[in-house]
């Protein structure tokens, strides 16, 4: 596949996998619309992008507004041309029971996590449908698999999997495909922005191994080179797809 006419927006794009794939995407030739809320980061991965010779918007947006997820869509169709590959990496996790999950911290992560993700879906779509263009979200193995302590987390994972599904059935006969990854545990800022410490960071890790049948945790560009398959024309007849890639924790109970 041909990239360098391709325009790829990726939410979450300052850190993590939304990070991996803006500059494996970049790599490929596309041009990059970066979505994220931390002005700082998003200024230093647009330089980093542009001094490689890359085609790059940088939109700070707080998604949880409407507003923003519009202006978002609408900036990178009047600076890059359109969009060929949706990426939906923005995303957050925080602990809680079906006991001790407030209503107002329910709501706070399906807005991210879902609502989001659905709305620019929708807003995207005239783009995606004139250039026969494709959608990935970043969902996880918690999606897939139940795990207590995490209740609204893997609820809201599970939603973005049938919206994915959904979606794609939808959106077939216009030529569009939608798909989701499905991560296990991957080193990114993800479990520090809920909370964890340092030490408690590397001891999730350190324990990490003995939940994922290959014996590590992931590593961001990992996810991004299947979201790029994905979203490529190599993936051509893959539509409706949840994509496991845990280092095998969906087949197991272990936790």
């Amino acid at each position: 596949m041909t990239w360098s006419d391709k325009v790829v927006l990726v939410t979450g794009a300052t850190s993590g996998i939304g990070r991996a794939t803006a500059l494996a995407a970049a790599r490929k030739g596309a041009a990059i619309a970066l979505v994220g809320r931390d002005e700082a980061a998003l200024k230093e991965s647009g330089s980093s992008l542009e001094a490689g010779g890359t085609r790059v918007h940088s939109i700070r947006a707080d998604l949880l507004e409407a507003d923003e997820r519009v202006r978002a869509v609408e900036e990178t169709v009047a600076n890059l041309g359109g969009i060929d590959l949706l990426v939906n990496a923005a995303g957050v996790i925080a602990s809680g029971s079906i006991e001790t999950t407030s209503l107002e911290e329910w709501e706070q992560m399906f807005a991210l996590n879902t609502t989001a993700v659905f709305h620019l879906m929708q807003l995207a779509l005239p783009s995606l449908k004139d250039r026969k263009g494709s959608i990935v979200n970043v969902s996880s193995v918690t999606g897939m698999r139940s795990f207590p302590g995490i209740l609204s987390y893997c609820t809201s994972k599970a939603a973005v999997e049938q919206l994915t599904r959904c979606a794609a059935l939808e959106l077939a006969d216009d030529g569009v495909r939608v798909n989701a990854v499905c991560p296990g545990v991957v080193v990114s800022e993800l479990h520090r922005r809920s909370g964890y410490d340092d030490t408690r960071y590397s001891d999730f890790l350190e324990h990490s191994r003995s939940t994922h049948p290959l014996g590590r945790v992931g590593q961001p560009e990992e996810v991004a080179s299947l979201i790029l398959f994905l979203g490529g024309e190599e993936a051509g007849w893959v539509t409706g797809a949840s994509m496991p890639i845990d280092g095998g924790r969906h087949l197991t109970c272990a936790r």
